[in-house]
């Protein structure tokens, strides 16, 4: 460990020791229990958002602007698309400035574009790496400390907003001296072993020297499913355990015997699993016919450089290209449905 970074784990603990804090200590005792029964590190793959940073904030910083968790870079340049160009239909009303900004919708349909700038903004697709740790009973699970909803409904409905937006990419943060270990031993990551292609090694390399800092991002719970000795995810991303406790519900009880239409009797076995797991209100485990599911937390770094976030590297994979997603939006605010 290089003196400054026992200067700043030195520096956490003595803010830990100095707040007072019985949630403060009592959950940097749970990240330590954590780290001993699930001591590994495995890594899930690259995921996608957006940053932003204008200059004329009064904290000029990269801030995300879309959350990290799309599996494609072209999937984040989509999504930067729709905001920029939903912006200009009904967030301003000058025509200089609705102009502005779909010049920069126009550079993202025409080209795989992985930063573009609107009136003084810059925005970037940026990548992440999404992890889970793990042990000698697989992933883990939610740890008590993590915060959940004041209302757990089961009932269908929007989710939280994701904890993402806004979330200021600050390398330099960490709340306890657990986070800060943890991202020390994150700066040196990279990319190993013959089941990555050379290229992929290659940017993982340069990438740990062109973007040395790391940021972890805000914590997300999924749901997974045992294969064997292997993990599975079932579902995308999501801020609370519960929202994921609900889409296992909802899997179980509905969804997957429509998406891989389920026999009746098969479909009867598999709705009453839901409604056991539901009933039995905070638990992260559920099975029917062998399989297991189980709520697992899952974490995200994205890599900072002199200049800010990491963007996708030339190795990451893209299913498709730009492509133009929206109607045609004039200066005046006219939309043109095409026939």
């Amino acid at each position: 460990m290089t003196d400054d970074w026992k200067r700043r784990l030195d520096a956490l603990h003595a803010d830990l020791v100095r707040r007072d804090d019985p949630v403060a200590w009592v959950t940097e005792a749970d990240a330590v229990e954590a780290s001993r029964r699930y001591p590994h590190i495995a890594l899930r793959g690259p995921v996608f958002g957006v940053a932003a940073r204008d200059p004329a904030a009064a904290e000029p910083r990269w801030r995300l602007l879309k959350p990290v968790i799309d599996g494609m870079p072209q999937q984040a340049r989509d999504g930067l698309n729709s905001h920029l160009w939903f912006t200009a239909k009904d967030g301003v009303d000058d025509p200089a400035a609705r102009r502005g900004l779909l010049a920069a919708v126009a550079v993202l349909e025409r080209e795989p574009a992985d930063e573009v700038e609107a009136l003084g903004v810059r925005y970037r697709v940026v990548r992440g790496d999404e992890f889970a740790r793990t042990g000698d009973d697989g992933l883990e699970p939610p740890r008590p400390t993590d915060p959940e909803p004041a209302d757990p409904s089961w009932e269908e409905r929007g989710g939280t907003p994701s904890p993402d937006v806004d979330f200021v990419l600050d390398p330099d943060r960490d709340e306890s001296p657990m986070a800060g270990a943890l991202r020390l031993g994150l700066r040196d990551f990279v990319y190993t072993g013959s089941r990555f292609p050379a290229d992929v090694r290659a940017d993982s390399a340069r990438a740990a020297t062109t973007h040395p800092d790391v940021v972890r991002l805000p914590v997300g719970f999924s749901v997974a499913e045992r294969d064997g000795v292997n993990w599975t995810p079932r579902g995308s991303v999501l801020g609370t355990p519960h929202e994921a406790r609900r889409s296992l519900y909802y899997g179980l009880d509905r969804d997957w015997a429509l998406l891989h239409r389920f026999d009746e009797q098969k479909k009867a076995r598999y709705a009453q699993a839901a409604e056991a797991f539901r009933a039995a209100g905070r638990a992260d485990e559920a099975s029917v016919d062998d399989r297991l599911f189980r709520i697992c937390r899952v974490e995200r770094m994205v890599r900072m450089g002199p200049d800010g976030p990491e963007p996708p590297r030339p190795s990451d994979v893209d299913d498709y290209g730009p492509m133009k997603m929206h109607p045609t939006l004039h200066e005046d605010g006219t939309v043109q449905y095409d026939d």
